[in-house]
């Protein structure tokens, strides 16, 4: 039976004549692995922050053209509005998936104001004056990548845009 003098304890060396080696491996691979697997996580969040970005982005374009799908049926509405003297052939769903991928649904209503007075002539007063007749026209368009503006059943699915935009115009 052989005993451990007090050099070889302290030393480190047992019965395998070894032991602090291994212990030393063991510690430097620990850290090691804490570093890889805060690198890796790291690398996952850069990941997703990228898709997250890419995502908006694409958001962002596509809600640029629905603003302009919306003001092209805002347009649209105005010029129908204008041209009839009503709102009657301004309003209705156009169709603009096969060039932009949205479409728009337009909307009018028009209101009626006499600007101006209409008294009767008395010694007091002068003549009466003929009121000037304002229409208002409030042409609305809402554009989205639907078939049908506003679509309350896609609103919450990541990829819908819509976008609306409201015009008055005053005739005199």
């Amino acid at each position: 039976m052989q005993y451990l003098t007090d050099r070889k304890r302290a030393t480190g060396l047992g019965a395998a004549h070894t032991g602090t080696h291994h212990h030393w491996s063991m510690q430097v691979s620990a850290v090691a692995l804490v570093i890889l697997v805060i690198m890796a996580v790291l690398a996952a969040g850069l990941v997703r922050l990228g898709t997250t970005q890419q995502a908006t982005s694409a958001q962002d374009i596509l809600s640029a053209r629905a603003w302009q799908v919306a003001r092209a049926g805002n347009e649209w509405g105005l010029y129908q509005a204008l041209q009839s003297g009503s709102c009657s052939g301004a309003s209705g769903t156009l169709d603009l998936r096969a060039t932009t991928g949205f479409s728009v649904t337009v909307s009018c209503t028009s209101q009626t104001f006499y600007e101006g007075e209409t008294n009767t002539p008395s010694p007091r007063r002068p003549p009466a004056l003929k009121p000037n007749v304002i229409t208002t026209y409030s042409i609305k368009a809402v554009a989205c990548n639907s078939a049908a503006c506003p679509d309350a059943a896609l609103a919450a699915t990541p990829g819908y845009v819509e976008r609306e935009r409201l015009v008055i115009a005053n005739t005199p």
